[in-house]
């Protein structure tokens, strides 16, 4: 008789590993990455990048809010299976109103992020511990009034709609200041995990935009080698937090108490990823652009968001170890002040020559930072 194979999240497994949902749930972010990164791409101004900040930032809470919903509810039975699936679909709505968030879209945005809230608050409630919730009794109100205000934006225009979208902004990261976060129990494993798939699928986000950006133009020499340094940028992005950070983060959260966990995840995982992420949207919508005028010098906007991203990223890199004590930070700071002055490569030269010098910065920085960790101890 052949021996059963416990579930990911059976009681006889000692620590619960992302199940199949969970990742099918996360596809849906490879589409909202798509979205930001082409809004950002269409519209290559500040309002722009205020617009994909704006949208970002409170797309972002609730995604992540995701992550600890299944972390605290593991999706075993049928009905939270099925709400998690209205859940999808509710950020299926969001992605599609992206673009047109700030216009036409505002509605069907706000009415899918209140579909998200509710379907989060709902199967929240549905978990056994009594400290979660607790935390709920502040959280929960919290995500709903939020919600409320970007319903509320859909049906306004100008100043107002951005007033709406920033308070929500700052009403979901202030949260955890004003609520019950330290009554949560990380399960550490699952949690890193689930983070780190989500950080995946965006760096691949990146390597899709290339492609989106060639549509169905030539593909001379020089645009193939820049479509190809844009994959070695995009994995010098993924060595760089899966060459061991992830693993460090886990061990020390796991050494963490118990009661000082929860703020470790919504530092870690929540504030310190929004550099993360955001730093990926910015490199995805430069080689969206930059592989279309390869061979010719790159535009302020194009030459900032490929810069500026890779910076963002490495300084959010920099924010992980330091608050996690998992590794040196000097060679990241390098990486991310060497890279803001390729901008003037790109402008001065072509997107081509930018994308190379980053990946050669990127390169030589991994390289570098491998050779001190290996270097053997001295007496």
């Amino acid at each position: 008789m052949k021996e059963a194979i416990p579930s990911p999240y059976s009681a006889g497994s000692a620590e619960p590993r992302v199940s199949s949902l969970e990742l099918f749930f996360d596809l849906v972010f490879v589409f909202t990455i798509t979205q930001l990164t082409s809004l950002l791409a269409r519209e290559a101004t500040v309002t722009g990048l205020l617009q994909t900040l704006l949208i970002f930032g409170n797309v972002w809470w609730m995604y992540g809010g995701y992550a600890w919903l299944t972390n605290a509810v593991p999706p075993r039975e049928l009905g939270i299976r099925l709400l998690l699936l209205v859940g999808m679909s509710g950020f299926l709505m969001i992605a599609l109103a992206i673009p047109t968030a700030f216009g036409a879209g505002g509605v069907a945005f706000g009415v899918g992020y209140m579909i998200v809230t509710l379907v989060h608050t709902g199967v929240f409630m549905r978990t056994s511990q009594q400290s979660v919730i607790q935390a709920l009794t502040v959280l929960g109100p919290s995500n709903l009034f939020t919600a409320g205000l970007l319903l509320a934006a859909g049906f306004t225009n100008g100043g107002l709609r951005w007033a709406l979208f920033a308070v929500a902004f700052v009403l979901h990261w202030v949260t955890p200041y004003f609520g019950r976060t330290g009554m949560f129990r990380i399960r550490v494993g699952h949690f890193v995990e689930r983070h780190g798939l989500i950080l995946l699928i965006a760096i691949g986000e990146s390597v899709v935009a290339v492609g989106i950006g060639l549509g169905t133009a030539a593909l001379p020499a020089g645009r193939i080698i820049t479509a190809l340094l844009g994959l070695a940028l995009a994995a010098s992005l993924w060595w760089l937090y899966f060459n061991g950070d992830e693993e460090r983060a886990q061990q020390a959260m796991e050494r963490a108490p118990e009661e000082r966990r929860p703020w470790l995840a919504v530092q870690g995982f929540g504030y310190i990823f929004l550099p993360l992420l955001g730093g990926i949207i910015l490199v995805a919508a430069g080689m969206k652009l930059g592989v279309v005028g390869y061979d010719e010098p790159a535009t302020v906007a194009t030459a900032l968001f490929l810069a500026g991203g890779v910076g963002v990223y490495a300084i959010g890199l920099v924010l992980f170890r330091w608050l996690f004590h998992s590794g040196a930070l000097t060679v990241r700071v390098v990486i991310a002040v060497l890279a803001i002055p390729t901008a003037l490569i790109g402008i001065a030269l072509t997107p081509l020559a930018q994308v190379a010098a980053l990946v050669a910065i990127l390169v030589g920085g991994a390289v570098v930072e491998s050779a001190m960790t290996n270097r053997p101890a001295t007496r």
